[in-house]
């Protein structure tokens, strides 16, 4: 099978997360106690308890926050959900709500954002701080192209994929909101590896064996196949 390679561009990189960042900057203030009674409340007063880590092993502070229900709906609106988490934003906290007053400020990287099963509102948020020249382990999304444009669909091959995530350690100031993965030229048995995706040299893949796969063409349709976006 000819050589493939996927590039991902660091200065491409670098501008989206900037762009995320100045546009979509979350708004915060801090809350003192937690709990399910208080979490309730805030949820009813249309706000979304969260808490901010520091990823420091020396700082394992956190910080209790509140954030506003409607500004996160938008801004899941705007985005793919399925990158909220490997997208970085700018965080503001307020001393109140509709407060002047900027307690704190700075980048964070959301790692975890809980739904309710039911209804599907977001339940609850986490943070750690992302400031520029430290670097995060980041579950980033494996996003196949060229998905009807591969030889082997013509010959009734389906693509089966192994990982939908892989785990890199980046540089807060270039995390990419996906790994894309061109598939336009996978033939029926080819495969392709975690060895065989290139992207920028300042990430570092967070994988003891590089040599498994992430995705295979296969000559029979079997159950985890899936439809992918073109």
């Amino acid at each position: 099978m000819q050589q493939q390679w996927w590039r991902i561009g660091g200065e491409r990189l670098r501008k989206a997360a900037e762009y995320y960042r100045k546009f979509h900057t979350i708004q915060a203030i801090p809350r003192e106690i937690s709990g399910p009674r208080i979490s309730a409340r805030d949820r009813a007063q249309g706000r979304i308890p969260a808490v901010v880590f520091s990823p420091t092993a020396e700082n394992t502070s956190k910080q209790l926050l509140t954030t506003e229900t409607k500004q996160i709906d938008s801004i899941l609106t705007k985005l793919d959900p399925t990158f909220f988490c490997s997208t970085t934003f700018k965080l503001q906290v307020r001393a109140g709500s509709g407060s002047s007053v900027l307690l704190h400020s700075g980048n964070v990287l959301p790692i975890k954002l809980a739904r309710n099963e039911e209804t599907g509102k977001v339940m609850n948020m986490v943070f750690v701080w992302a400031e520029e020249g430290s670097k995060l382990e980041v579950d980033l999304p494996v996003v196949f192209k060229g998905v009807d444009s591969r030889p082997g669909l013509k010959k009734g091959g389906q693509l089966k994929t192994v990982r939908k995530n892989l785990k890199y350690l980046c540089p807060t100031e270039c995390i990419p909101q996906k790994i894309e993965v061109d598939i336009s030229n996978l033939d029926i048995g080819d495969r392709v590896f975690m060895k065989d995706i290139e992207v920028d040299s300042s990430l570092k893949l967070l994988s003891g064996n590089d040599t498994k796969p992430i995705c295979k063409i296969v000559a029979s349709e079997v159950e985890n196949s899936v439809p992918l976006e073109t």
